[in-house]
């Protein structure tokens, strides 16, 4: 089972997420107090940390700063804010992913599974079936294909050596397209991974932010050549178009 310490000072949240989390097969430890979370995050050494920002006692950034070279997790931030130099800073500082406030548990749940994916054998997270049987395709945190280059870390999508402006939603659409080169991923699987809801067949969310991202990446939404839609199924990444 794997293991979650969710650091959260809104005790009723907390709780809720906790819950939710241990439904889905999860062991999870709360902390309430920014001053307590760093010995309990060393001392369990969990599979990921769910870390708040703003804490009392200890704020989640400085959280970050003293568990980092301690424990192999995963971190997660969650922030009430949108401006990008929290998001940088909590990067600098080694957290992993975003997720913004208000939550939505299946979001969440969605969020830690991409995060956590390449460390599960067989894909024993997934509620699908495409999401039992594929693994991301690169371990590493940047990918390239020809002009095209993707940072994780960083969250920063360079084309040709110039950066190319995503919401976060964009992003985690694009990097997870990319981490699956020449495969067709079908819109449930799509929707279940970005938005942590099973799509209802009527759901337009994931077809819109494809034609938004060609246009941003210089892909004619016209006549694709580099997200191409397979008809009937879904969304091919082709690597060797870029």
């Amino acid at each position: 089972m794997l293991k979650i310490v969710l650091v959260e000072d809104d005790e009723k949240l907390c709780e809720l997420l906790a819950n939710y989390l241990r439904q889905q097969q999860f062991e999870v430890i709360t902390v309430h107090d920014g001053l307590q979370a760093p010995d309990v995050i060393i001392s369990h050494q969990p599979d990921l940390v769910v870390l708040d920002l703003m804490l009392p006692g200890m704020d989640g950034l400085s959280i970050c700063r003293k568990i980092r070279g301690k424990i192999q997790s995963k971190i997660m931030i969650l922030t009430a804010s949108d401006d990008d130099i929290d998001h940088v800073a909590g990067l600098e500082v080694g957290g992993d992913d975003f997720v913004n406030k208000p939550i939505k548990p299946r979001v969440l749940l969605a969020r830690i599974r991409m995060l956590l994916r390449r460390q599960i054998n067989g894909g024993t997270l997934g509620t699908d079936e495409q999401s039992q049987n594929q693994q991301t395709a690169s371990d590493e945190q940047e990918q390239r294909y020809g002009k095209l280059s993707i940072n994780h870390r960083s969250r920063n999508c360079e084309m040709d050596g110039e950066t190319v402006c995503l919401t976060d939603s964009e992003f985690n659409l694009l990097w997870l397209l990319a981490s699956h080169p020449d495969e067709v991923l079908t819109r449930e699987f799509l929707v279940m991974e970005t938005r942590g809801i099973k799509y209802d067949g009527l759901d337009r969310t994931i077809d819109n932010k494809i034609v938004t991202l060609r246009k941003k990446l210089g892909d004619n939404p016209s006549l694709p050549r580099k997200i191409i839609t397979v008809r009937g199924k879904g969304y091919l990444f082709v690597p060797d178009r870029w």
